[in-house]
């Protein structure tokens, strides 16, 4: 039976990648910063199956415990502090955990896999934002990295060290650039949960109004369900490398609420939605496109849930939790 050990194991990734490999025959294993993780009773109701495990990737004797007790064959690094709004109030912070939690996790695989340095797989959890101020329309594993927020910054950095150690210690350590993928699952704090969120309030009668930034920010949206098999399928390979993930499609916001009210019965949301100043970046990332050519031709991998089926099924999932709640 193989062994996985997932940091970041109690946000939208780690619940769907404990859930594939778990179908999979897997042991798995998460990793929770402290016991008092409001989602980690969730984890456990949802994946029993699941054993969880403390640590901190601020602290690398905390990694090396862990992997100690997992022994894994497979370690995913999913664990930051991923959400962009945040990372310029608090960047020193985001720069640690997003960035420096990657060098620990590495050198904590390295010292722990000793002489045999391919004994675990390394994946990280690169992302779109690296390309920030694109270079190139549509982006991919080649294109120039110009990031726009302290998030960004900090995953270019845990984006070269997942290289760097390849290069230097030959360890199977690959990087997915994954661009945004979204799910019920997605905290309410970005703008597609909060967005189907407020559509179904809205059509409940709960809520009259939604605040946003900016409505023709442009991202290339997908399901994160087919985006952990991507990274499982990058961990299956002979030789470590780096791959874009990503649909080839892109949609503004505004299309997001097109579907999203449409789907929720209400055909002009323009009353109901306004641009708030406060929710705009301070630095814009505009148009996110990715080419995932190479993930397609080496990984056989092809996403499955269309943009319209991810949006209905975000405000499907709302409208349930919101009929079952009284306010």
């Amino acid at each position: 039976m193989p062994r996985a050990l997932i940091t970041g194991v109690t946000g939208q990734d780690g619940y769907y990648l404990s859930k594939l490999l778990l179908e999979k025959g897997y042991e798995v294993y998460g990793l929770v910063r402290g016991q008092n993780n409001p989602k980690i009773d969730f984890i456990r109701e949802e994946l029993p199956d699941v054993t969880i495990l403390t640590g901190d990737l601020l602290d690398v004797s905390s990694l090396l415990r862990a992997l100690g007790k997992a022994n894994p064959d497979e370690f995913y690094n999913l664990g930051a502090i991923s959400f962009v709004a945040y990372s310029w109030e608090n960047a020193s912070l985001t720069s640690d955990v997003t960035g420096k939690g990657v060098l620990n996790a590495l050198e904590a695989v390295r010292l722990h896999s000793g002489d045999d340095l391919r004994k675990v797989r390394f994946y990280q959890a690169s992302s779109s934002e690296m390309f920030g101020k694109v270079q190139q329309v549509p982006q991919s594993e080649m294109t120039l990295l110009w990031p726009r927020s302290p998030y960004g910054v900090a995953k270019v950095f845990g984006h070269y060290m997942t290289i760097n150690y390849r290069e230097s210690y030959g360890m199977h350590a690959s990087s997915g650039i994954l661009f945004n993928h979204e799910s019920p699952m997605r905290g309410p704090e970005f703008v597609t949960r909060k967005i189907t969120m407020a559509v179904a309030r809205i059509a409940l009668g709960k809520q009259k109004r939604l605040a946003l930034g900016n409505l023709d920010a442009q991202r290339d949206w997908g399901f994160a369900g087919d985006y952990v098999d991507a990274m499982w399928r990058m961990v299956q390979q002979p030789e470590a490398d780096d791959y874009v993930v990503s649909t080839g499609h892109t949609h503004s916001v505004r299309s997001f609420l097109d579907v999203a009210f449409n789907h929720a019965g209400i055909s002009n949301w323009d009353k109901h939605v306004y641009q708030d100043p406060d929710f705009f970046r301070p630095a814009e990332v505009d148009l996110l496109v990715g080419d995932a050519s190479k993930a397609k031709e080496v990984l056989g991998w092809e996403p499955k849930v269309s943009f319209e089926d991810l949006v209905r099924m975000m405000v499907d999932s709302d409208l349930e939790r919101e009929r079952a709640t009284k306010d």
